[in-house]
């Protein structure tokens, strides 16, 4: 029997849903490289680009090892189950933030590049939040 054949006790429905957790599941791997790599590394490295840029938002180096920090957790919240709905969720909101700083104080310039990473973002935290149950059962266990 064929990969592509279909059994008749898990039809074509169980078939698309296993095909399409794998590719959220390589999207998330593809946005928790990404975040841990291009976009946290020159922050939490204090590259001249990423220095630059907040020194003219007029945060600083505080604010720049600050949200490095928060897209280095969330890169690797995306990548553990029980946090992977919250991780993507708090990842979506820096990017709410980072299309209107951009739009705001950089005068629309790379405004796009927060909006498309938004939409996977959204889609992980909502596909993935019968996990927030059960991250909020360990939270409460632990108190």
């Amino acid at each position: 029997m064929s990969e592509t054949s279909v059994d008749a006790a898990t039809g074509p429905a169980t078939t698309r849903g296993r095909r399409a957790r794998i590719a959220l599941r390589a999207v998330q791997v593809l946005l928790a490289l990404f975040f841990a790599g291009a976009s946290a590394l020159p922050k939490l490295i204090a590259h001249s680009s990423a220095l630059e840029s907040f020194e003219e938002m007029g945060w600083g180096s505080a604010g720049m090892y600050a949200v490095g920090v928060l897209e280095l957790a969330g890169a690797v919240g995306l990548m553990v189950p029980v946090l992977q709905s919250a991780a993507a969720t708090g990842l979506a909101a820096l990017m709410v933030g980072a299309f209107v700083t951009h739009v705001t104080v950089f005068d629309g310039e790379n405004a796009a590049t927060p909006l498309v990473l938004l939409i996977p973002l959204a889609l992980i935290a909502w596909t993935r939040r019968s996990h927030n149950r059960d991250l909020l059962g360990l939270l409460h266990r632990s108190s």
